[in-house]
């Protein structure tokens, strides 16, 4: 599956995209203060769950350096890997909030800040990689959960598949290459708001997952 040329997690001087880089290096100007580099991914390296996002938020995780922290995204999917029993602790937006996630890993297709969240193709295909490396250094890895459809298309990608053998659907489920891989719309400030993903629209799918994977592996 992953390139050995990759590691599981993007270095902090990656000079993969140059466009993303002149971003980044504007950001460090601008803010100092902030993490301001590729995101590592967060969470149990004994992980049967793998969430995809997108890519860090520019007031997010590009800040925080913790994925889906310090923006609104967080406030959905934290409390609700909680209430399935996937995160222990109180998510309280901060890095060093204490919250710890079990069995459960969360990544993004793009580990550095996009311009306006919006990577282009060439910078989705060079970060890779890093997606397809991250699920194969996950040795009890069982379930992948895409949020939104470029996520879904570079797990695909990242798994050895055209993006169209497999359609993104909000609560789409797909067995591939012994993965199940379940899909939910981003839980992004937008979607809720439009109510596009409601917090039951979004627990449905998690829970779908948690019983999935409290299954025997040979069941």
């Amino acid at each position: 599956m992953a390139d050995t040329q990759f590691p599981a997690e993007a270095p902090y001087d990656c000079t993969g995209c140059e466009r993303l880089c002149a971003f980044l290096d504007a950001q460090r100007v601008a803010h100092p203060d902030w993490f301001n580099g590729p995101v590592k991914s967060f969470g149990d390296e004994s992980a049967q769950l793998l969430i995809v996002g997108l890519a860090p938020g520019l007031r997010g995780a590009n800040r925080t350096g913790r994925p889906f922290t310090g923006d609104w995204a967080g406030d959905l999917l934290y409390p609700t890997l909680g209430k399935f029993g996937f995160a222990d602790g109180t998510f309280d937006a901060r890095p060093d909030d204490g919250l710890k996630l079990v069995k459960c890993m969360i990544t993004n297709a793009v580990r550095c800040v996009p311009p306006q969240n919006k990577p282009t193709t060439a910078e989705i295909y060079n970060c890779n990689g890093y997606l397809a490396a991250r699920m194969d250094a996950l040795p009890r890895l069982r379930a992948v959960l895409t949020l939104g459809r470029i996520a879904h298309d570079a797990t695909l990608v990242a798994l050895g598949y055209r993006k169209s053998a497999f359609k993104f659907g909000h609560g789409a489920r797909h067995s591939i290459d012994g993965l199940e891989v379940f899909n939910s719309y981003h839980c992004s400030r937008y979607n809720t708001n439009t109510r596009r993903l409601t917090t039951e629209m979004f627990e449905a799918v998690v829970a779908d997952i948690q019983g999935f994977c409290s299954q025997p592996v040979n069941g």
